[in-house]
């Protein structure tokens, strides 16, 4: 054999070995760099909110068995983010959640891309009794809260509303009437608050005669123009009504 073919044969012997021989890689490394590249995947957003048990868990198990490996599954109550964190573990998925903004729950979950038995699912195990939302209503009939200092309780009345987005549950509707109008009309903070209420689902109904008489008719920033019937019967379904007058 010529000379430079033999030490040909030895490197590339050398090179067969030591690819052969090579240390793996540590099994801590891989699920490293798998997390690393699990995070920078785009999730699968669920929208359950107002979805009764066991929905939340089936829309997730239908995304995960569907390839997804990110879940992201909104629900508004507690007994539903429970449920999903439960069924994640059964399927060896990590999840974590998290309350967002508005008061709802975010579950994340990971797909850990194990098959698994679909029949062993009974949507009778995700089952959850959830209380009926209280139907809450708030009443604004002046544009001060309480007697004294015009100018106090005008300052008053704008943190009042601001900070009703921080109470729970939200209100379904709040009402203004006679110079409680001037709240929707006016900018403020107060004007502020009702705008992200609104956004939020909050129903505000204004008293279209209460406009006309302080000639705001044309003026209104926020919410409906309504009338005394609809503030009636609004009053009269409402398990409370709150007003800080």
């Amino acid at each position: 054999m010529p000379l430079h073919y033999h030490f040909a044969a030895i490197l590339y012997q050398q090179d067969t070995d030591s690819l052969c021989h090579r240390t793996p890689v540590p099994a801590k490394r891989y699920r490293k760099l798998y997390i690393s590249k699990r995070n920078n995947v785009k999730p699968t957003t669920l929208d359950c909110l107002g979805l009764p048990c066991p929905q939340p868990v089936i829309q997730t198990k239908d995304a995960l068995e569907s390839g997804a490996p990110v879940v992201e599954v909104l629900v508004d109550n507690e007994a539903s983010q429970n449920n999903i964190l439960r069924f994640a573990k059964s399927r060896g998925c990590d999840a974590e959640a998290e309350s967002t903004p508005e008061g709802n729950y975010k579950i994340t979950v990971h797909n850990s891309g194990e098959p698994s038995e679909k029949d062993d699912f009974d949507p009778a195990a995700y089952q959850c009794s959830i209380p009926p939302q209280k139907h809450l209503i708030y009443v604004i009939s002046a544009d001060v809260m309480g007697k004294g200092s015009e100018e106090l309780g005008w300052a008053l009345l704008q943190t009042f509303i601001q900070t009703i987005k921080d109470v729970t549950p939200l209100p379904q509707k709040i009402l203004f009437y006679n110079s409680g109008v001037r709240l929707v009309t006016e900018e403020s903070g107060a004007l502020g608050a009702l705008l992200a209420l609104q956004k939020q689902g909050v129903e505000i109904l204004v008293c279209g005669t209460c406009l006309d008489f302080y000639r705001l008719q044309t003026a209104i920033k926020v919410g409906q123009i309504s009338n005394m019937y609809d503030i009636m019967n609004a009053m009269a379904e409402a398990d409370q009504v709150i007003s800080p007058h």
